[in-house]
């Protein structure tokens, strides 16, 4: 039996490590599981080596921290929280990157990666009983009852005028959203210059946001690696990190 729970262990592993076939990834790293402040690298693959394409910037997380969230790596085994809906921590783990959703009717973005221009009539739902969960959903016509207006993209809120999808509990990008498990993660625009964390997305100033949509390059299978600090030296050479 040992043997066998060594050799499933090992498959689940082995698995663990971003996608052959992406040569972009976004590397965020906290100082802890309970910290809300990360650091934000962009680095792009040349034949067998990841080079830096964006320097380092610093970015805000949930206001709790992290939990093991919902992505293209396996469960693990830690003492570390699973990401929930309302828990207030930025999910941890590999995460697929998607499409652009913003305010403006244009902007500068690579010309295979989606881009939304977000009216009244754009809904993300965070209801865990809707069939709904974790979708972008376009309705005919303006929000009338309260829950379509709960979950309008557009609140007139500055700070949401521009954001890039993080694949979490991913139900928009050919995954499956498990309700409960958190919605509606992002990366976007952060609050009074970084003083405020977030409710589980990961913010940081307009202009790196701005950069970091104008160089993600859908080809290239973009990803988001975001680990405490301990956890991405360890997990480094198995899941074949930057």
């Amino acid at each position: 039996m040992k043997t066998l729970i060594f050799i499933l262990l090992s498959v689940t592993w082995a698995n663990a490590q971003i996608p052959t076939d992406c040569t972009q990834v976004v590397v965020g790293i906290s100082n802890g599981w309970n910290s809300s402040h990360a650091s934000l690298t962009l680095y792009e693959k040349k034949g067998r080596t990841w080079e830096v394409a964006v320097n380092t910037w610093q970015a805000r997380l949930g206001k709790n921290g992290l939990a093991w969230g919902r992505g293209l790596h396996p469960i693990i085994k830690s003492s570390a929280a699973i990401k929930i809906e309302g828990d207030k921590r930025a999910p941890a783990g590999i995460f697929k990157i998607g499409g652009a959703y913003g305010y403006a009717p244009e902007i500068s973005h690579h010309q295979k990666l989606p881009y939304r221009q977000i009216t009244p009539k754009d809904l993300w739902v965070e209801d865990q009983t809707s069939p709904y969960y974790n979708k972008h959903l376009i309705i005919d016509s303006l929000p009338k009852t309260t829950w379509q207006q709960k979950a309008q993209m557009r609140q007139h809120d500055d700070a949401h005028s521009l954001k890039l999808y993080i694949g979490h509990n991913d139900a928009m990008l050919g995954g499956e959203a498990i309700p409960g498990r958190g919605s509606a993660i992002f990366f976007h625009i952060w609050r009074d210059d970084g003083d405020r964390a977030t409710a589980g997305c990961t913010t940081m100033p307009r202009t790196m946001l701005k950069k970091l949509i104008a160089r993600i390059d859908p080809d290239q299978r973009p990803t988001y690696v975001l680990l405490p600090e301990f956890e991405y030296q360890r997990l480094k050479k198995s899941w074949r990190l930057p």
